[in-house]
């Protein structure tokens, strides 16, 4: 059954166009597998490579600065739930401040590729996000992950360090090791719980983990994504390669490396933050010692050589958008003072 199934997705798959300048598509339509008709706020390009025996496209957008250069390239790396274009908050007053923003959607993500098959892990990625960098004539970046892209942040650092000249993780999840008290789930079964989602569902999830049981019409944006690929032809795509994703997050936590990172490196943590894989499946008792954002934080700050924190209280799981000028002075304060330019 799911091979007719994935045969039928590759179809619509090939199909579906990545441009990034469409009109949006009619009310109630829906995203495809490529948010075709999801314009960015900034140019869309396409790397197109070859991997696990199959072609790939990494979407990106290369943001030029606004006014003279300062030399120093900024990498954003955007969680699961997430696009590159929920960056556009910090891209543009980077930009503003003479900085080039990097800013690829993974293999899996936003207007990149949705393969039928593919080993999902965050080397991987970090990998194929080094190769892009490479490509654009860049030495060193300033990488910035949120969320899941924290975790991926953490992988590339260990990886590449001669090109990180400063690390700074936003509220990243994976700040414990959830496998160690929540019952493993294979794939299949992340497979059924995200077929069965719907927009109101993920309104409630981000209610929930996110902002800590207050929702704002200014968060709207953050669901256009998930709920647009809910409405949309390709669904159960989509579905599949975030079961594959969350497979990847719960089985492959970088926080026993922590002591081994050597870039400088912040955290910004939104204190209100609960975000924890798996809580549906322990017991309230253990669901309530989850996703304590403060209490991991100084956990890691401590175990990260030379790491600051910064840690806004009463935030949650995505400062960028609830907290903007605070988290956007510490991370600038920061990569100031940490300059790629040898």
């Amino acid at each position: 059954m799911f091979r007719s199934l994935a045969l039928a997705l590759a179809l619509a798959l090939a199909l579906a166009s990545p441009g990034a300048s469409a009109a949006p598509p009619a009310a109630g339509a829906g995203f495809d597998a490529r948010l075709t008709g999801l314009a960015y706020p900034h140019p869309v390009k396409m790397r197109r490579f070859q991997a696990q025996e199959q072609p790939l496209e990494m979407a990106y957008m290369d943001v030029a600065p606004a006014r003279e250069a300062n030399g120093e390239v900024v990498l954003l790396l955007h969680g699961k739930n997430f696009s590159g274009a929920y960056w556009e908050n910090t891209i543009t007053p980077l930009r503003a401040r003479g900085y080039r923003v990097v800013v690829p959607d993974q293999v899996g993500f936003g207007k990149s590729s949705k393969p039928e098959h593919f080993q999902y892990s965050f080397q991987t990625l970090a990998g194929f996000t080094d190769d892009l960098i490479r490509e654009l004539g860049v030495d060193r970046v300033h990488v910035v992950g949120h969320s899941m892209g924290g975790m991926l942040a953490v992988r590339y650092a260990l990886m590449f360090p001669e090109r990180v000249a400063s690390l700074t993780l936003v509220n990243p999840i994976g700040l414990e090791d959830w496998k160690r008290v929540v019952p493993y789930r294979p794939v299949s079964w992340w497979f059924a719980q995200e077929r069965k989602q719907t927009a109101e569902g993920v309104r409630a999830y981000m209610t929930e983990s996110y902002f800590d049981g207050t929702w704002k019409p200014s968060y709207e944006p953050l669901i256009t994504l998930q709920a647009g690929w809910i409405a949309g032809p390709d669904h159960d795509r989509i579905a599949w390669n975030s079961a594959l994703a969350y497979d990847m997050i719960f089985t492959q936590p970088v926080i026993y490396e922590l002591e081994l990172l050597r870039a400088p490196t912040l955290l910004i943590i939104g204190g209100r933050d609960r975000t924890a894989v798996g809580k549906p499946l322990v017991s309230p008792e253990v669901r309530a010692t989850l996703g304590d954002y403060p209490k991991l934080a100084r956990e890691a700050a401590a175990r990260i050589p030379g790491a600051q924190l910064e840690l806004l209280d009463g935030i949650g799981h995505v400062p960028q958008y609830e907290a903007e000028e605070p988290y956007l002075e510490a991370l600038t304060r920061f990569i100031v003072t940490h300059k790629a330019a040898r």
